[in-house]
Formats: C-alpha cells, sequence, structure tokens
C-alpha cells in the first residue's frame, strides 16, 4: 500500500518521486520501458540549468533515479493499463491497474510523458539523436552553421524553424501542403528570413546517410517528381501524442488527448495529479516538468494531510 504512486519515470515522474520521499510519503514509480522517458534519445541536454556546456542525458537521468531513490521512491519496471478508484475503499481509493498486478494507492501523479509522432518512413528511428531531432530548442546549438530541414508547417514548426535560424547556415521547411498552416504572423517573419526555404506541397519519402544525416528525399505530391536535399539535421514537427490513452476514461483531457489540470497539477478526480508532458500546456520541456512534478508532489501532499 502506497501513499501516492506515480506513472512515469522520466524527468517529471522522477522528480515528484523526490518530492514526495522529502515529504516521506510511501512512494512507487511504474515504467513501462526505460527509466529517463523520451529525452535520452538525445545524446545532450544543453538547457537544463546547472550544467554549463551541457550534460549527457544519459547521466542526468541517472542522477535523478539516484536522487529520487535516495530519497525513498522505489521504482518497478510495469506498464499501466488503467486507473479503477473505489470511494468505498477510504484509506487506499486508487487502484492502479497493469498487466503483471495491481498497486493500492492513497493517491495518483500521472507522469506519462508524450510522444512526437512520427512520419514513418525509412531512416527516421535510425538516426534519432543522430541528426534527427523532435526539438530544435534542445538540440538546435548542435547545427552551427549546417543545414538542416523542417519537417511540418504548423506553428510549432515555423517557430522552430525561426529559432534554428540562429545557429543553422540553412534551414529548409518542407510542408505537404500549398500553404503553410501558421499564424499569419509566423509565415511572415519565416518569409523573410533569408535562411529559410520552402519546399511545398512535397512529403519527405527517406533519411539517409552513414553514420549520421545527410540528406533527405523528398516528392512533390502534384507532379510526383522525386528529389534529394543535403542536409546534416531533420526537425520533425507534425504533432505530439500524449501517452495517456490508458486514463481517457477516467480523466477529463483536451481535444488532443492531454491530461486537464489547473496550476496546482490536480486533475478531474480527487487525488489525482499530472505534471509533464501529458498535461495539456504551452511548452514541453525537462526544465518544465520538473517545476509541474514539484507542484504534483506538493498537491498530493496537501491532499493526504487536509483532503484538498
Amino acid at each position: 500500500m502506497y501513499d501516492v504512486i506515480i506513472i512515469g519515470a522520466g524527468p517529471g515522474g522522477l522528480t515528484a518521486g523526490l518530492y514526495a520521499g522529502r515529504f516521506r510519503m510511501k512512494t512507487l514509480i511504474l515504467e513501462k520501458t526505460a527509466v529517463g522517458g523520451q529525452i535520452i534519445t538525445s545524446a545532450t541536454i544543453e538547457n537544463y540549468p546547472g550544467f554549463p556546456g551541457g550534460i549527457s542525458s544519459f547521466e542526468l537521468m541517472r542522477r535523478m533515479v539516484d536522487q529520487a531513490k535516495e530519497a525513498g521512491a522505489q521504482i518497478e519496471s510495469a506498464q499501466v493499463t488503467g486507473l479503477e478508484t473505489d470511494s468505498s475503499q477510504a484509506e487506499y481509493p486508487f487502484k492502479v491497474k497493469t498487466a503483471e498486478r495491481d498497486f493500492s494507492a492513497k493517491s495518483v501523479i500521472v507522469a506519462s510523458g508524450a510522444q512526437w509522432k512520427r512520419l514513418g518512413i525509412p531512416g527516421e528511428e535510425k538516426f534519432v539523436g543522430r541528426g534527427v531531432s523532435f526539438c530544435a530548442t534542445c538540440d538546435a546549438p548542435f547545427f552551427r552553421n549546417k543545414e538542416v530541414v523542417v519537417v511540418g508547417g504548423g506553428d510549432k514548426a515555423i517557430e522552430e524553424a525561426i529559432f534554428l535560424t540562429a545557429y543553422a547556415a540553412k534551414v529548409t521547411v518542407i510542408h505537404r501542403r500549398k500553404e503553410l498552416r501558421a499564424a499569419e504572423i509566423l509565415q511572415e517573419k519565416a518569409k523573410a528570413n533569408p535562411r529559410i526555404s520552402f519546399f511545398l506541397d512535397s512529403v519527405v519519402e527517406e533519411i539517409s546517410g552513414e553514420n549520421k544525416v545527410a540528406a533527405v528525399k523528398v516528392k512533390n505530391v502534384l507532379t510526383g517528381v522525386s528529389g534529394s536535399i543535403a542536409c546534416q539535421g531533420v526537425f520533425i514537427f507534425v504533432g505530439i501524442k500524449p501517452c495517456a490513452d490508458f486514463l481517457k476514461k477516467q480523466l477529463a483531457t483536451d481535444a488532443a488527448g492531454f491530461i486537464i489540470t489547473d496550476d496546482k497539477m490536480i486533475c478531474s478526480i480527487d487525488g489525482v495529479f499530472a505534471c509533464g508532458d501529458c498535461r495539456a500546456k504551452n511548452l514541453y520541456q525537462v526544465v518544465t516538468a520538473c517545476g509541474d512534478a514539484a507542484q504534483a508532489a506538493f498537491s498530493a501532499h496537501n491532499y493526504l494531510l487536509h483532503g484538498k
């Protein structure tokens, strides 16, 4: 029986475990895959405070694991399949269901993260962390004076394309439609930037290279003509999907499936909290996931003490 069960062992889940442990809550963190979350697909993180010059993502996550365990959090490998509530169980009203067994808890923090949508093309998974990225804010400094491709035409894609011009020598935006979907003001800024060019009515069919990205194969969807663009980086911004489907029947979510919380990380069910990338918000970064998580643990502790 646990005071709190945390679903997910990425930066948010581990930070929640650290804070919950320091509150002397009996804490269990459940993670279905590798501890560390999506960030470990990037070799280095340069924008996490306290590490000038950056730190290995693996090393940062290892330190977070050690710190959470030092605080008393227990970490187990299990895929959570659902959450049940039973108001008749006054002390332990939550049952966290996994494929192997069920766990009981007084409160729950959901830190299950999100996944960037993939293109599903050859070379995409092979070169993740070796030229393929889903976060310009995280990885742009690795592409100083290089040529990169941005795939997508929404606000996120164009914002990141503009951001990349502070580092890359050339940014090519590839979008499958004739018109971009981004806000007009973003389009104006991008089109006025001499470092940005556009391939519209086009899709990326393949990402190629030896040990790292060297080029993309692009096809015009109107003419069917294919060609190649040399580049050292491919930034893919075709949407983000929260890893929260297993809770969609229990918790309120927005149209995209992200869990809705208030500023205290409280969900639509009393005693359930959410933090990090699975939560509806504006900025998806390690540092914001950690901030969310500290608040979620604080709110869970308050809930156990005062019922609110």
